[in-house]
């Protein structure tokens, strides 16, 4: 299976990126994957700051990471952008996930 590689650009702004990134995530299945984990990884981190529980930094890293990956190994058939955009991959994750919230994409 190989794997589409499209993330080698450069971007001058994460608002130049988003497009990027959301074409990244064309797969419905994909997206809804990245929005499960997104919140997860919230609601983890949340948690730990309120019962003080540093371990669920790390579950609340895993969970996010683990079902985005999966969505872009499995379905998306791409690398993550995490891998060349880190921060911005980060960012659209969270942007991404607001956007399904607000109907603003397609769930």
């Amino acid at each position: 299976m190989q794997l589409l590689d499209r993330g080698a650009r450069e971007f001058a702004s994460f608002r130049d990126f988003y497009p990027f990134y959301l074409g990244e995530h064309a797969n419905r299945i994909s997206r809804r994957l990245h929005v499960i984990g997104t919140c997860a990884a919230l609601a983890q981190w949340v948690a730990a700051a309120l019962l003080g529980l540093p371990m669920l930094l790390v579950s609340g890293l895993l969970t996010g990471y683990a079902l985005a990956w999966i969505g872009h190994f499995v379905f998306e058939k791409n690398r993550p952008a995490t891998f060349r955009h880190p921060l911005y991959s980060l960012l659209g994750d969270f942007v991404m996930a607001r956007d399904v919230l607000a109907r603003r994409i397609d769930w």
